[in-house]
């Protein structure tokens, strides 16, 4: 087993880590870059919030320098357990979704997100992510607003050198973080490599990529239900 590591930079290093502890094989190329946008929230949203809800390590990184590490005093929810750790990090247990749908889906089957009605809710995400969470939990009652503090997009890389370089290392195994990160993976490998990328084994983080993988033609997908490091390990059986 030879595996890529996709995350954006500087996210790899603690599953290079177990790789290399356990003799795996691996090569890094982030196929998704994050910036913070440095939009600033209104005080008297954050004051007046009785939730905040964390999509992403991202959204917490960047929300994180915007408060100065300064969190307010509410109830928080992190979508996965990679979030809840980075959340954990400022002394903030959150709820989480369930080990098995740590996606939108599995954070909104918690009954303490089941009565909400007129309780102020703030979505922290990155710009153009899904709606689920605000239509659903708008549907219930709440008062919801979205802070999107980064944004995503493909690093500027040659898509013909680059699959070359993970075939001529023999890559045969692809860990994909998010949507983002595959939908990137599927405009960089270019139509003729299509078939060595159904050949490779593709470690998905949740329902909803699992079946955009399947939908785009992947066959070999195993869904670790989460993208936290443990979660990826037990999925590649290492």
């Amino acid at each position: 087993m030879k595996v890529l590591l996709s995350r954006p930079e500087g996210r790899n290093q603690a599953m290079a880590d177990k790789l290399k502890a356990k003799g795996v094989d691996f090569m890094v190329t982030p196929l998704l870059a994050v910036v913070p946008t440095h939009n600033r929230i209104n005080p008297n949203t954050l004051t007046q919030a009785d939730s905040l809800i964390f999509i992403s390590t991202n959204a917490v990184k960047f929300a994180a320098i915007s408060l100065n590490d300064k969190f307010p005093d509410c109830r928080y929810y992190a979508v996965g357990q990679a979030t809840a750790d980075a959340l954990s990090q400022y002394n903030i247990t959150p709820e989480i979704a369930p080990e098995d749908s740590q996606d939108s889906e599995g954070l909104l089957s918690l009954t303490s997100l089941s009565d909400i009605k007129n309780q102020h809710i703030v979505i922290v995400r990155g710009i153009g992510g899904r709606e689920t969470i605000a239509e659903q939990l708008t549907l219930r009652q709440a008062n919801v607003s979205y802070w999107e503090v980064y944004q995503r997009s493909l690093p500027k890389l040659d898509s013909a050198l680059v699959c070359s370089q993970w075939q001529q290392f023999g890559i045969d195994t692809i860990i994909v973080s998010s949507g983002d990160v595959l939908e990137n993976l599927i405009k960089l490998v270019p139509k003729e490599l299509f078939a060595w990328l159904q050949s490779c084994h593709i470690i998905v983080p949740s329902n909803r990529v699992e079946q955009r993988a399947k939908i785009v033609g992947l066959t070999h997908v195993t869904n670790a239900s989460g993208a936290n490091t443990q979660a990826v390990l037990a999925a590649l059986s290492v």
